[in-house]
């Protein structure tokens, strides 16, 4: 398992890769530090959580869950990690369509 450093630096380089209107999932950062092997990639999910929760509440990235910020200290569920809400222009998700009307 990489040490939380990497998992931090991972995170953040791929957020600041993908675009400031854009966000990544936690899997992308697992399979990007242990490879396409599910059985290997999947023990990375909860340390990645813990550092995504720590980092949203740093203010360095923000979680969202269902296209909305969430309160990293209080949500439940599949998660989007993306920049800053200050950096992320009007808060889009790349995870979410935008609306047709």
């Amino acid at each position: 398992m990489p040490p939380a450093e990497r998992l931090e630096a991972e995170i953040l380089a791929m957020v600041a890769a993908r675009g400031a209107d854009k966000t990544i999932c936690p899997s992308e950062v697992a399979r990007a530090l242990l490879g396409a092997d599910e059985t290997r990639w999947r023990l990375a999910m909860k340390p990645i959580r813990r550092v995504a929760v720590r980092l949203a509440q740093e203010g360095r990235v923000v979680l969202r869950r269902k296209g909305r910020i969430v309160d990293p200290a209080d949500f439940k569920g599949i998660y989007r990690i993306g920049p800053p809400a200050d950096e992320a222009g009007a808060g889009k998700s790349a995870s979410v369509r935008p609306d047709s009307r």
